[in-house]
């Protein structure tokens, strides 16, 4: 983990445990191409590192992400409409990316989301938010449309649910946010990081391979038929008992003891 961001700081403990973080505290963490480019290259480093196990995204300063730089937005002013779509999908990309990652990603949300700070939350398989916390997804009021996020936020809320925040663009706090399925749950900000450890600590219980493959089945059914579904989950099952750590697991399991991936 020895690279350089200029926009994220990206660390990683003795567990494989990492932590990335948005750390552009001065304008609450707002996106911008820096940001994107700088997001995907992480996204990418960490799937290609096998010592990681679970990857912790929150951010720095008071804000989880406050969506779009305001300086952002002026140059998508005066940029043609390609460089508008090439933009809009490295945006698309990058999300794309930290969802489809093979660790478990984990949402410290330490402050309030909005627009692309919301579509975000919804690409962690667990988010876990501040009291207090405000969120929106406003881009309705600023004459635009939660586009690239939509994909993520959808799944992640419902379609009900994104009728009700997407089409006025209001704002709403922590509590809500646990009732639309954004967060799992909303903690005092004293206890948060003990929160976040304690989804962390169970997440290292699992085989890192079967959680990656878990991950791959979740996705898969989501998007295919029954019939697909029941053949894709035969195969992948078939794959489970054949892989080594399935072998280990299964073996630990008839012997009562500890599989190696958790340690003593």
């Amino acid at each position: 983990m020895s690279e350089t961001f200029q926009t994220l700081t990206l660390a990683c403990d003795a567990r494989g445990v990492a932590t990335l973080t948005l750390a552009r505290p001065e304008v609450h963490n707002a996106f911008d191409e820096t940001v994107i480019a700088e997001l995907q290259r992480a996204a990418e480093r960490l799937a290609a590192d096998p010592g990681v196990r679970v990857v912790v995204l929150t951010g720095e300063g008071r804000s989880f992400s406050a969506g779009g730089d305001l300086r952002w937005f002026r140059r998508q002013v005066d940029s043609g409409r390609e460089e508008r779509i090439a933009g809009s999908r490295a945006l698309g990309s990058m999300l794309r990316t930290l969802d489809e990652l093979p660790r478990p990603l984990v949402g410290r949300i330490n402050g309030g989301a909005y627009g692309g700070g919301t579509g975000l939350i919804s690409v962690c398989d667990i988010a876990i938010g501040v009291e207090g916390a405000r969120f929106g997804l406003t881009e309705v009021r600023l004459g635009l449309l939660p586009a690239n996020i939509s994909p993520f936020v959808v799944r992640r809320l419902g379609a009900g649910n994104c009728r009700r925040v997407m089409l006025s663009g209001r704002t709403f706090g922590a509590g809500e946010a646990v009732q639309l399925g954004l967060l799992a749950a909303a903690v005092p900000a004293e206890a948060l990081d003990a929160a976040v450890e304690a989804e962390v600590a169970e997440l290292l219980q699992a085989a890192p391979g079967a959680a990656a493959a878990t991950k791959r089945l979740i996705r898969y059914v989501e998007g295919h038929d029954l019939e697909a579904s029941l053949d894709y989950s035969a195969r992948a099952l078939a794959d489970g008992w054949e892989s080594a750590e399935g072998q280990e697991g299964i073996a630990a399991f008839l012997a009562k003891r500890t599989p190696s991936w958790r340690g003593e």
